[in-house]
């Protein structure tokens, strides 16, 4: 999708997403380094050629091939493309234009070199996931056509990327992208003092991090006019405003709590019967802004259907952070995002889930400076979402593997509110005038303080405090 248009969101507070890319991957085939021959069993190879020399994007076009003796999961395969940054704030957006295993099984994040040289200072890495399946002994992945650019869409030059081959005009081994298979590299050649290494799994067990200011809930209550709620910093909506559809309005009493899995958990219900005046949709945040910098985590259940009546509505599900544009491209506004829309919408035919930083936007004339992830397929189910961060970056994370990161340049300048909504794009997804109803699921929120913890640390801490009988806690001081 262009990353032209969408409707903004939330009058002057909320904006829209504009849908752009997928995710990329590259490789490279070369012979395996000796220090790899114990990995032979279970190895890859790449090709590349280069789908464009031009300055508009960068076009990198490769497949990847078992080598080795037995079968491999692709989703244990990682892939690094290493380029120099145009400069120091640029920042690069994704694409995948085709693949045979599809683009929705594939994904991208972008990473800074520990040691820069002449010709790299940035890496793509790409991966799998587990709908791209195996490769069998001697079958390869067929085409990813893949491409990026600048998210500004200012010219970029590739000729002084290392892993760039201005003459492969068809597929042909490369050895200037490295893989690896289970974190082990078995492919390629690193620029120089930068071989890729296997990071500490997110998901291995680990101790909770020692203390720090927190925001923790177990939504633990009765119903949405629970005292309770209010007296622990929550508001339930109720005041018009968008986003939405016009006409819709914001129905505290679609809030509610109950058992599952031996925890409560909060229960957003958002119905309508096809008119703006008939739906009704939900919002629980915090009324503080003072989250700012640390971790932030949910386990949220996402729905592809209705709980009732027929399906088919442009819904939106989220878990995220946001404060207020004070004015049209001030630079001091900030919003994360974890966004499902089970239905497609904002010009995509089906489910896509968004992972997006925002630095700024106009809302009239359309105008965004963002840089976003996403996935084309189900996430249909309960998923731990967590989103970290610091001073160099933001990094979001589903069910405990890496989602996104995003730069520097789209770091806050102002502490946020924590929210949760489930709300309607437009009623164009379904147009009959039947009562239908949507539920989203949340089972927890953490906040910790200038703190970036694992996904494996979150979830060592919820155990830490569901141990011992925690519903609540908020230490978090005022900003």
């Amino acid at each position: 999708m262009s990353p032209a248009r969408k409707p903004a969101r939330r009058p002057l507070t909320r904006s829209a997403r504009c849908a752009l890319v997928v995710l990329m991957g590259c490789t490279g085939l070369a012979a395996l380094p000796a220090t790899q021959a114990g990995a032979a069993a279970s190895a890859v190879s790449v090709q590349y050629h280069t789908g464009s020399t031009g300055s508009d994007q960068a076009e990198p076009w490769l497949k990847v091939k078992n080598t080795g003796t037995s079968a491999v999961a692709l989703s244990g395969v990682k892939l690094r493309y290493y380029f120099k940054a145009d400069s120091a704030s640029a920042g690069y957006r994704f694409a995948c234009s085709w693949a045979v295993k599809g683009c929705a099984n594939i994904t991208g994040t972008f990473g800074t070199l520990a040691h820069p040289t002449a010709t790299a200072d940035r890496y793509l890495e790409i991966g799998f996931t587990s709908g791209a399946g195996s490769l069998a002994a001697g079958a390869d992945s067929g085409d990813l056509q893949l491409r990026f650019h600048r998210s500004d869409w200012q010219s970029l030059n590739q000729a002084d990327d290392y892993s760039f081959g201005a003459a492969q005009s068809s597929y042909a081994n490369w050895t200037k992208v490295t893989a690896q298979v289970d974190g082990a590299k078995v492919w390629g050649t690193a620029p120089e003092g930068n071989d890729p290494t296997d990071p500490t799994d997110p998901t291995d067990p680990t101790d909770p991090p020692g203390s720090g200011a927190t925001l923790f809930d177990d939504f633990n209550y009765t119903k949405h006019d629970d005292p309770a709620i209010s007296a622990h910093g929550w508001n339930v909506r109720s005041n018009s405003g968008g986003p939405g559809v016009p006409g819709a309005t914001w129905a505290p009493q679609n809030v509610t709590f109950s058992a599952s899995g031996g925890n409560s958990v909060m229960n957003l219900e958002t119905s309508t019967a096809g008119t703006g005046e008939s739906t009704k949709q939900t919002e629980v945040l915090t009324k503080a802004t003072k989250f700012k910098n640390g971790t932030y985590a949910a386990r949220v259940k996402f729905s592809d259907a209705p709980k009732s009546g027929p399906d088919g509505d442009h819904l939106v599900q989220t878990f995220f952070t946001i404060n207020d544009l004070k004015a049209p491209m001030a630079d001091d506004y900030a919003e994360y995002d974890f966004e499902y829309l089970p239905n497609g919408g904002w010009g995509e035919p089906s489910n896509i889930l968004y992972t997006t930083s925002w630095e700024t936007y106009n809302p009239d004339p359309w105008q965004a400076v963002n840089q976003h992830t996403e996935s084309r397929q189900s996430y249909a189910g309960w998923h731990d979402l967590v989103v970290t961060i610091d001073n160099s970056s933001i990094k979001y994370y589903v069910d405990g593997q890496p989602f996104g990161t995003h730069d520097a340049a789209y770091l806050p300048e102002r502490p946020m509110s924590i929210n949760f909504n489930q709300w309607l794009i437009d009623l164009a997804g379904q147009t009959s005038t039947a009562p239908r109803a949507y539920d989203q699921q949340v089972d927890y929120v953490l906040h910790v303080k200038d703190q970036v913890l694992t996904p494996a640390q979150v979830a060592a801490k919820i155990t830490a405090y569901r141990s011992a009988g925690t519903a609540f806690e908020d230490t978090v001081p005022s900003a």
